[in-house]
């Protein structure tokens, strides 16, 4: 109750800057964005980053500080992206987030916020990171101009599909296409192997995340993979671990094979296995009626990430 009189959001990281440091009148607008929940910025970015190293090591430039100002660029541009997409999503959701313990606390449902200023701040957002999308080459901008009609699907997703975790995922891992297309001028074979295995790796962690809300959604007539897969959802998270590693193989293979490295080569491949020694790391721990668990294995997913894009990096170096 302490939290919730506070404003607090009920799945928030413990002692976030956003109720620790951020200014009072920011913090209903800063926690729509979920800016006190870092762990979706991540996990909109690292594709980005997969997919930025790999185009640098398959197609090395001279631009180097433009490559830095690409890797910068989508780290401030996922930030808002995320949030724009989050204050979207609980504007559509901000009837059914009432009848959820979890979300109840919402800054919307919760009259923190209202519609209209949601609706203001999710622009402001967006204008933002369409200026940074501007210093892109035109393939790119085309690129990420094209994803707002899937973050615009997303939220619907739920209402008419057992699987709206396929719709974040082609969301969520636009940004392989986007950042190797900012460094090459073009898309190829290797980024789309990318993000078929940044989707995979999101069916896996969100289905994780689902599992929180199974009951709850149960009730309002929500449709999840948790709810779909029920008991068997360990068997089909090691399909999508399986696919994840395969898919992200493959990309990693095709993008570094033509350079005749094979130390590249072998690194590369290494840091997929690497993140799917993490994920059955995870599957391992996985217990589903347990939503701490739950919440906590999902956050995990930024270090599983994290593993390829340092892999891919230090490819690139060699």
């Amino acid at each position: 109750m302490s939290a919730q009189s506070d404003g607090q959001v009920a799945d928030a990281v413990s002692g976030n800057w956003v109720d620790t440091l951020a200014p009072r009148s920011t913090r209903p607008y800063l926690r729509l964005s979920r800016a006190d929940r870092p762990i979706g910025t991540w996990l909109l970015l690292l594709p980005c980053w997969w997919g930025l190293m790999l185009a640098i090591a398959s197609a090395p430039s001279t631009a180097a500080l433009f490559d830095a100002w690409i890797f910068a660029g989508c780290a401030v541009g996922a930030f808002l992206m995320r949030g724009a997409g989050c204050t979207w999503n609980d504007i559509t959701d901000r009837d059914l987030d009432g009848a959820v313990a979890r979300t109840a606390s919402r800054p919307i449902p919760s009259g923190q916020v209202s519609v209209k200023g949601a609706l203001g701040w999710m622009v402001i957002q967006a204008l933002v990171a369409l200026c940074i999308l501007l210093t892109f080459n035109w393939a790119a901008i085309a690129l990420g101009v094209a994803s707002c009609l899937l973050v615009c699907i997303y939220p619907f997703a739920k209402r008419f599909t057992w699987w709206p975790q396929v719709f974040l995922g082609l969301a969520f891992n636009w940004g392989a296409l986007l950042a190797w297309t900012a460094h090459t001028g073009s898309l190829s074979l290797a980024p789309v192997l990318l993000y078929l295995g940044g989707i995979s790796w999101t069916l896996f962690y969100d289905t994780i995340y689902a599992h929180q809300d199974r009951e709850d959604d149960a009730l309002i007539g929500i449709k999840s993979t948790a709810r779909l897969f029920g008991g068997h959802t360990k068997w089909w998270l090691r399909l999508f671990l399986m696919a994840t590693v395969c898919l992200l193989g493959a990309g990693a293979v095709v993008a570094l094979l033509p350079l005749q490295n094979p130390l590249s080569l072998v690194i590369g491949i290494l840091g997929v296995w690497a993140m799917g020694w993490h994920l059955a790391w995870q599957l391992i721990q996985l217990d589903i009626d347990d939503s701490d668990t739950c919440m906590r294995l999902f956050r995990s997913n930024r270090n599983a990430g994290l593993i390829p894009t340092l892999f891919f990096a230090v490819a690139a170096l060699v």
